[in-house]
């Protein structure tokens, strides 16, 4: 990525560098923060959760002769100070980020990366002039919560000196952060940046200005042709770590994703990417799989939808059996949890209808891609129990009906994926029998038939009757007079007639309730009524509860989420959906590739470099909204992209 400074679109493009449990390093092109979840060292205190950003950012300068240049950005309400960028002339983001600056005489590369499983960020410069290059840091510490702002106030970040390094206190009896520089000197300067501000949090409705505290600066002589690097960390015994360990992890994932992808450049940095979302929990002593950077954490929906192509699509077996594992031993009355405790004393959250129906599907793709009956048949009993479960009845009225069909809700609680809240107001409650949940049910019970079938085996349950009940009443219940599916039968027995992307799972599910032609007629409607290249608009524009663009507060986003905002992730659905009623030919495989191009560019050209956001503005999909990177949505093109085999086209 050249010629990169333009500062609008500096800071419009984000970086996101991650250390696999759940702490991370991000900021924009021009490392003049614009989120309040931006900083160089966001540090996980219980594996994946408890984020705490310690180090906001570097200001670094160099000096030439008795002039200085400032190579830092920053945002102060509407004036940018200092102008850094201007020197900025290269950004590379694999298989090591680096930004590239120079000017008359002189050029200087920056290197970020981050320790696997540890909370430490490096930062390492290289001298590529000709002549030796002194370098002024300063760094600026905090200690919060990242969900917070820090105003001036009265941490002291009293410090004690290493050797090369300091051990900082930013308040009584909080954990130490550590910073070590290669070489030169520490020089006590004390002083509070005031009134940084944060252009992508306003946009959120939220407080957009916030303080950062410089303890002092490092002066470093770097040679020409070699490098000095400054670390920090909340590991002491990390303080010794050294940039090239850092550099052969990142060479090793390079190398391995790139052997995996078939030489497709886009897979591969898919992969790589996808990375970032898989974490160790602490808790549970597991894998896990966070929903997105910067502020979800790991969630049962989120977790099985995105495995699908994070870890099984992408042949990590073993990830795959340790995440399901997990959720298997936290079954309870027949259902997964939708979110794990982050702190002692919290409970275990089961507000979910459709984490536990996944399941099914997971296991399905599971056996499909690497033929494990042996782990199959460990965990069958515990599908029949989920099954016996829900014809019973389980929590939120969840059910199964005389149809056949799984229905379930309760006022005040939200329990699909269409899941916005906003101060006691649930906005697309769809209490009843939601047409994806039915779908997903349907396909629970086939599945469980065909493990049965594999492993010669009867069960307790008359699945065959349930299977014959949806068959018979589904088309009754959701199909339209236009041809498409309606998106819930209420609990009254009314359909909602609302043209939502759920529907399309109908088709995109291993197991059909469709014939061929219905199939190709909702394939074809959800294409002409809901398809955009960034994903699946989740309102039909038509609607008049559409809302056209997602921002401001929290309510104004809340009651826009599924309103008509683009989805990413279930362009995949659709993708596997029109593959399907095409014959998977390879004139159809074209035909995605297309679909999916601006995706790509987005990927690589905008907002998260690298990565891909959680959703768009239902009116114009063109700029990512929500998490900057989404677990679901780049799992939903790397399952089309190998399952498909579109690498090689």
């Amino acid at each position: 990525m050249d010629g990169v400074n333009n500062i609008d679109e500096l800071l419009k493009k984000e970086f996101l560098i991650t250390n696999g449990i759940g702490g991370y390093a991000s900021s924009s092109l021009s490392f003049a923060n614009t989120r309040k979840y931006h900083g160089l060292l966001i540090a996980s205190d219980n594996p994946p959760t408890q984020r705490n950003i310690l180090v906001h950012k570097v200001e670094e300068r160099i000096k030439l002769g008795d002039d200085y240049l400032d190579l830092s950005t920053n945002k102060y309400g509407d004036v940018i100070h200092p102008h850094g960028y201007n020197y900025l002339k290269s950004f590379e983001r694999l298989p090591v980020a680096k930004w590239q600056y120079s000017g008359d005489g002189w050029s200087v590369t920056k290197e970020v990366m981050m320790l696997e499983g540890s909370n430490t960020t490096i930062i390492r410069y290289h001298n590529q002039g000709d002549s030796d290059l002194d370098i002024e840091l300063h760094p600026l510490f905090t200690y919060r919560d990242y969900h917070s702002i820090l105003r001036e106030n009265q941490y002291d970040f009293y410090y004690e000196s290493l050797d090369k390094a300091i051990k900082i206190h930013p308040f009584p009896d909080s954990k130490p952060i550590f910073y070590k520089y290669s070489q030169g000197d520490f020089t006590e300067e004390r002083s509070w940046y005031k009134s940084i501000h944060y252009d992508r949090t306003a946009y959120r409705g939220m407080d957009p200005e916030e303080d950062s505290y410089r303890i002092g600066f490092t002066t470093m002589k770097i040679k020409a042709g070699r490098t000095g690097y400054i670390l920090f960390t909340d590991d002491e015994a990390k303080l010794n770590s050294k940039p090239a360990t850092a550099m052969r992890q990142l060479q090793k994932e390079y190398d391995t994703k790139a052997a995996m992808s078939g030489n497709d450049d886009f897979l591969r940095d898919l992969l790589i990417s996808g990375d970032q979302f898989v974490v160790d929990r602490a808790s549970t002593q597991s894998k896990s799989i966070l929903a997105g950077y910067h502020w979800f954490t790991d969630w049962g929906r989120d977790t099985m939808i995105a495995m699908r192509g994070l870890t099984i699509s992408a042949d990590r077996k073993k990830e795959s059996e340790s995440i399901l594992k997990t959720f298997f031993e936290y079954l309870d009355r027949g259902m997964l949890p939708n979110r794990f405790p982050d702190h002692e004393g919290q409970e275990v959250e089961y507000n979910t209808i459709d984490a536990t129906l996944w399941l099914f599907i997971v296991l399905h793709e599971y056996y499909q891609k690497f033929q494990d009956l042996k782990f199959i048949k460990k965990y069958v009993g515990r599908l029949e129990d989920v099954i016996e479960q829900h014809i019973a009845g389980t929590r939120y009225d969840i059910h199964v009906n005389d149809k056949g069909f799984i229905q379930g809700g309760v006022d005040g609680y939200q329990l699909t994926w269409m899941d916005a809240k906003v101060d006691g107001y649930v906005v697309t409650p769809r209490i009843g029998c939601p047409v994806e949940i039915t779908a997903l049910w349907y396909n629970a019970l086939k599945i469980f038939d065909g493990f049965n079938l594999l492993l010669k085996q009867n069960s307790k349950i008359d699945t065959k009757r349930y299977i014959d009940l949806v068959e018979k009443n589904f088309r009754r219940s959701f199909m339209s007079d236009s041809g498409y599916l309606y998106d819930y039968i209420d609990d009254q027995g009314n359909p909602n007639a609302d043209f939502r992307c759920n529907q399309i799972y109908a088709v995109s599910l291993p197991y059909s309730l469709l014939n061929k032609k219905e199939e190709k007629a909702i394939v074809q409607q959800v294409g002409e009524k809901l398809v955009t290249g960034y994903g699946l608009r989740s309102l039909d524009s038509d609607n008049p509860a559409f809302i056209p663009i997602y921002h401001g507060d929290q309510w104004s986003r809340d009651t826009a989420y599924h309103q008509g905002t683009v989805w990413a992730f279930v362009l995949g659905e659709y993708c596997e959906a029109y593959l399907k009623v095409h014959k998977y030919t390879k004139k159809a495989k074209r035909e995605i590739i297309k679909l999916i191009k601006p995706l790509q560019d987005h990927f690589y050209e905008h907002n998260c470099v690298h990565g891909i956001s959680e959703i768009f503005d239902g009116a114009d999909p063109s700029d990512g909204r929500g998490c900057i990177n989404q677990a679901w949505s780049v799992s939903s093109l790397i399952k089309i992209y190998i399952d498909h085999k579109l690498y090689e086209l």
